[in-house]
């Protein structure tokens, strides 16, 4: 085994020894046995992927964010608090039409990563729900308007 490619590559693993090549007088030692002491434990191994954690109502949940956002980065206030598990509401009358929009498309992502809902409750007003947080309300007058779109500015 005189080639320095080959013996990088038995070293990697990425190939097996040949033992032909290696002239009797040049064998390798007979591998030792390693034994763990009786007391020694196994080391703790840490899985990769962890369950999530179930969700579950926060105790004494007892409020609701308004946001009156002006601008796109006021999206962060919005996000923190809906990760927390607090409903939010969004009212976007002091926002431009371009960048409501945008932070509609934002908190629709939001709320779709959370397991949430985001719910439409006037023009210019939104309700994003957290998972164990249940909206009830008039159905019948939400299913009329589907064909008025999302954001109806």
């Amino acid at each position: 085994m005189a080639n320095p490619l080959r013996k990088t590559m038995v070293y990697l693993g990425l190939a097996d020894e040949d033992y032909d090549d290696v002239a009797p007088e040049q064998a390798a030692p007979a591998p030792r046995e390693h034994s763990a002491p009786a007391n020694a434990r196994p080391a703790p191994v840490t899985p990769l992927r962890r369950a999530p954690a179930p969700r579950t109502a926060p105790a004494g949940m007892n409020e609701i964010l308004t946001v009156h956002p002006r601008h796109y980065k006021d999206a962060q206030t919005i996000a923190e608090s809906f990760r927390e598990g607090v409903p939010v509401i969004i009212n976007l009358s002091q926002m431009s039409e371009p960048e409501a929009r945008r932070l509609i498309d934002f908190a629709s992502g939001l709320s779709m990563g959370l397991y949430g809902k985001i719910e439409r409750v006037t023009n210019k007003v939104f309700l994003l729900s957290p998972e164990h947080v249940a909206v009830s309300g008039d159905q019948a007058e939400a299913e009329s308007e589907v064909d008025a779109g999302f954001f109806a500015g």
